[in-house]
């Protein structure tokens, strides 16, 4: 009852999984003020008891942690897989004698249990083997007559690596494990791993590269990733490839899921001299599904007598951060020939010379700096770009915002020049021009890593918690995460941060991901995908009802994707519900997939894609495709889009099917009757509904009529004809349909 402020150090004495400072008397007229809460103690009591000393621990101590092998039978089956807590996935060797199969614990732990859950290719003679420094070996079990199964080994030993290591196949293949379980004496201790920040784990998918690695090495793994993801727009493979500051010579073809970037404080800080490019030869030339990958912070130099460089690609491809220079060169948006492009992102980008977009359908670039630009087709939209086009809409259909009002550029990491590892999170920007980075220093937040838990695949959604609990942030790692229980970001400022399009699965229905209604956080680099459990949503910001004020210091998304359906099949009932005010969207793309596996209009069933319930709320290039209902239902007033892209459901089987009311189909964006004000620039909308070509959708838009509510440049596509969009807004705008398959709006009102 006499507290006299200040910081107060309490020794108490007590147990509970909750505690609270409850003020009963305040010591002035204002009301209680905490700088910091802080709760020391041991774990124990509850739910939640200490571990018995000696006993062994419950927790598999080898889930998510680094593996490596003697080999791997493919790219598919790497040692990782052993280890990931997924009883689907294996790791599986070459088909000769001896193989291993190493994981390390990340420290000296007393070892009491492994089990091996072998595929039908087994170790018949094989050992059990730790080591404290992954040289020198010691055996903890031996056995010559394994007989397959699932083997639960008793054993004592210690040590920080564990190894199966196998001398006799059972089978005329290889040794093949679904997974390779560690316990240990008190069951593992804090999972909560540090991150070293000059030696950081980023798993077996990120390959780092620094100015003395050989070139031959490093164009070898460009080919093998490329040679592999070429193609593989819907397998669990991901991967990410840095390059430390300095001069290198690659040619770097990106298939899907693969990230490049460079690891300087500013993209000229690596040079490739060579390429750093998309093609589409896979596809006959046609790049519209060209999804899914990433070139960020890199300078490029093109081969001597070569002027252009390609990046034809389509939606979730973004050009960040990056320079091409000379301006006698152009970067084209589609394969240079006779293909189609559908949609992509420019942004903090510097080309010298000039972006031709060819047969690109619709692009954003957002704070660029071009020599030139010259092309279009239905929809380019440049905001805070210089060395944009005269603005015009329609043919060509340019629609020129000068500067971007508010902003914030996406996290990325470097190495600063001790070598420490870092991210560096850029500040607000308001009515900018250009690029963040060129001719400047860049505004923002330095934070090292080792304020980061490095998430890589197994690792529990718990341990995520826990480690969020802790004050970190996130930095994920190539692969496919499984989510068992929500991520809960409930700090302000915390960063997550994926690499290789990292992509979050929920599992048994579970929302992935959710953040609470608190100022700065940042979300960069992910990729959500619906389980065949449908989960109500994939992504909350804000809980119903959020309110506080973050203008000053806004959560903002970044090159975040969402898929439900095509690798198999996915649903979700909203993909992605915004309750918080001011928050900024800089590229996102939605995507009820139209083919792939586990497709249709009963399969991969998703009602809406975006829903915004928050106050201004801002978006920089949103891309939201093929749902069953309205794809955006926008609630919040004040909100602002700039560049939209829209593809209504392909796969309605007949009209009666596809009915809102009395309405012919659900309009792509939807505007609620209760909001005053809310602008868009720059909007298209497409159909082309194959299984029935009589298919209408009554309008594309459809917003309330007030004054504070205008639309600027509209285009809405009947492709190739088949299907109709009656109107563009509301009951305005021409017909799109088999006679006139295109047709614009310049302004609504």
């Amino acid at each position: 009852t006499s507290g006299v402020g200040g910081v107060q150090s309490l020794d108490v004495s007590g147990t509970g999984r909750y505690v609270r400072m409850y003020g009963t008397v305040r010591s002035s007229g204002y009301g209680y003020s905490l700088y910091e809460f802080e709760v020391y103690g041991t774990l124990g009591g509850g739910p939640t008891p200490t571990p018995t000393p000696g006993a062994c621990g419950t927790t598999n101590a080898a889930q998510g942690r680094p593996a490596t092998a003697s080999s791997a039978e493919s790219a598919g089956m790497a040692a990782s897989a052993a280890v990931d807590g997924n009883t689907g996935t294996r790791w599986s060797s070459q088909f000769t004698d001896p193989q291993w199969l190493r994981v390390d614990l990340g420290q000296t732990r007393t070892i009491c249990q492994v089990v091996l859950a072998w595929e039908g290719a087994y170790g018949r003679a094989f050992q059990i083997q730790t080591s404290n420094d992954g040289n020198t070996w010691t055996s903890i079990y031996s056995t010559t007559t394994g007989a397959g199964g699932t083997q639960t080994l008793n054993v004592t030993g210690s040590g920080r690596y564990v190894r199966m290591y196998g001398t006799a196949r059972g089978t005329g293949y290889g040794y093949s494990l679904w997974e390779f379980r560690v316990f240990t004496t008190g069951g593992g201790g804090d999972p909560v791993e540090p991150t070293d920040p000059r030696n950081p784990n980023f798993g077996p998918n990120t390959f780092v590269f620094d100015p003395s690695t050989p070139t031959s090495t490093i164009q070898s793994r460009l080919d093998t990733i490329f040679t592999g993801q070429e193609t593989n727009q819907f397998g669990p493979q991901r991967y990410a490839v840095l390059f430390k500051p300095g001069n290198y010579t690659a040619d770097v073809n990106l298939g899907f899921f693969t990230q490049v970037a460079g690891l300087g404080f500013s993209p000229d800080d690596v040079n490739l001299n060579g390429h750093v490019r998309v093609e589409a030869d896979w596809f006959g030339g046609n790049a519209t599904q060209n999804f899914w990958r990433a070139a960020e912070n890199l300078s490029v130099t093109l081969p001597s007598n070569v002027q252009v460089e390609r990046w034809a690609v389509s939606q979730a491809a973004p050009y960040r951060r990056m320079h091409l220079r000379g301006s006698q060169n152009q970067i084209q948006l589609w394969n240079g020939g006779d293909g189609w492009s559908s949609g992509g992102l420019m942004a903090d980008t510097k080309i010298d010379g000039l972006v031709v977009s060819g047969s690109q359908q619709q692009w954003f670039s957002r704070n660029s700096e071009f020599g030139a630009w010259t092309g279009s087709v239905w929809n380019m939209v440049f905001t805070g770009v210089t060395g944009a086009p005269p603005p015009h809409f329609p043919n060509p259909s340019h629609t020129v915002i000068n500067q971007t009002p508010v902003v914030r550029e996406k996290p990325f990491l470097y190495v600063d020049g001790t070598g420490e590892y870092r991210v560096f999170v850029p500040g607000l920007r308001t009515n900018s021009q250009g690029t963040s980075w060129y001719g400047k220093t860049p505004v923002g937040t330095s934070i090292s890593l080792s304020q980061f838990f490095i998430v890589r695949p197994g690792t529990a959604a718990a341990t995520v918690n826990a480690a969020l609990a802790q004050g970190k942030n996130l930095l994920f790692t190539p692969g496919v995460h499984r989510v068992d229980q929500t991520i809960q970001i409930n700090r302000a400022d915390t960063v997550v941060l994926g690499l290789g399009l990292a992509t979050l699965q929920p599992q048994g229905g579970v929302v992935p991901m959710k953040v609470a209604d608190v100022g700065g956080v940042k979300v960069a680099g992910i990729m959500f995908e619906a389980d065949q459990v449908n989960s109500p949503m994939l992504m909350e910001v804000g809980p119903p009802g959020s309110s506080a004020d973050n203008s000053a210091n806004p959560i903002s998304l970044h090159d975040v994707f969402f898929r439900i359906g095509g690798p198999g099949v996915g649903r979700a009932t909203t993909t992605l519900t915004i309750n918080s005010d001011d928050v900024i969207g800089d590229h996102l793309w939605l995507w009820r997939a139209d083919h792939g596996a586990g497709v249709g209009w009963t399969v991969n069933t998703a009602d809406t894609g975006l829903i915004v319930n928050g106050d201004d709320v801002t978006m920089y290039g949103l891309f939201v495709e093929h749902y069953q209902k309205y794809q955006t239902i926008w609630n919040g007033n004040r909100g602002r889009t700039y560049f939209y892209q829209n593809e209504m459901p392909y796969d309605p089987p007949n009209q009666a099917a596809w009915m809102n009311g009395s309405s012919r189909g659900y309009a792509a964006y939807k505007v609620a009757d209760t909001v005053d004000t809310h602008q868009a620039w720059g909007l298209g909308s497409y159909c082309v509904f194959t299984s029935d070509a009589s298919i209408v959708a009554d309008r594309a838009f459809e917003v309330p009529n007030r004054p504070g509510v205008r639309f600027t440049n509209m285009v809405t596509v009947s492709l190739g004809g088949v299907g109709t969009i009656n109107r563009i807004i509301n009951d305005t705008g021409p017909t799109a349909n088999s006679t006139t398959p295109t047709v614009y709006l310049t302004n609504y009102p």
